[in-house]
């Protein structure tokens, strides 16, 4: 599963974003930290999945093969 491009782009952009990618027990989890005191909220729409992360909105095609996505603990989990 690759991770979507606006979530690349806003990882280059901003220090305080990182993406770590996991496999675990033949599941693909990636994990989206917006940094420290940011909290994340997710919508999604048909195909389109919207996160809100303090002052910055993104939108971004669900990855295909995506099962799950989330947040936990203002971090935005895509599983797959």
């Amino acid at each position: 599963m690759q991770t979507p491009h606006q979530l690349r782009s806003a990882a280059d952009e901003q220090e305080d974003v990182t993406i770590t990618q996991r496999e675990h027990e033949g599941e693909t989890e990636v994990i989206v930290d917006f940094g420290p005191g940011v909290e994340a909220s997710i919508d999604t729409v048909g195909d389109t999945a919207i996160v809100v992360a303090g002052d910055h909105q993104l939108e971004f095609e669900v990855p295909e093969g995506a099962t799950e996505v989330t947040t936990n603990d203002g971090m935005l989990i895509i599983r797959g």
